[in-house]
């Protein structure tokens, strides 16, 4: 009953993974994008290794609700990758879980060359626990 937590960008995806009992996100890993298609191999791969039941990938919808450009990628992605994995796709609202992500590495005093680094994963792991979170009210 794992689930793995995508955050798509442009230059790299953010990934997050919930322990066996669907409770907790926790970051896993930042990977570097290289192409579309290789992109998506990499994160089935990696839904198939941790046998996942579901993939919540982020949907950046703007602050009125509706859809962008930006969206748009993220559902392109999310079709994609539905034909490599057997897990259900799901497309989560990720609006302010970079911000926040931000918000909690400036707390913790966490350089600004070290965010970078980082931050993908941890929203990945928002993203994945507002999902679980929403989902075990």
């Amino acid at each position: 009953m794992r689930h793995l937590g995508v955050d798509v960008g442009d230059k790299r995806i953010g990934v997050a993974l919930s322990d066996p009992m669907g409770m907790v996100a926790t970051p896993l890993e930042v990977y570097n994008c290289v192409g579309a298609k290789k992109d998506v191999q990499y994160i089935a791969a990696l839904a198939n290794k941790h046998e996942v039941s579901k993939v919540i990938v982020g949907l950046p919808k703007n602050m009125n609700g509706t859809e962008g450009e930006r969206a748009k990628l993220c559902r392109e992605f999310a079709d994609k990758l539905a034909r490599r994995t057997k897990a259900e796709i799901i497309m989560h609202d990720e609006r302010l879980t970079t911000v926040g992500a931000e918000n909690v590495l400036i707390s913790a005093d966490v350089s600004r060359k070290k965010r970078k680094k980082v931050i993908d994963k941890l929203a990945a792991q928002l993203i994945l626990q507002n999902y679980l979170d929403f989902k075990n009210r």
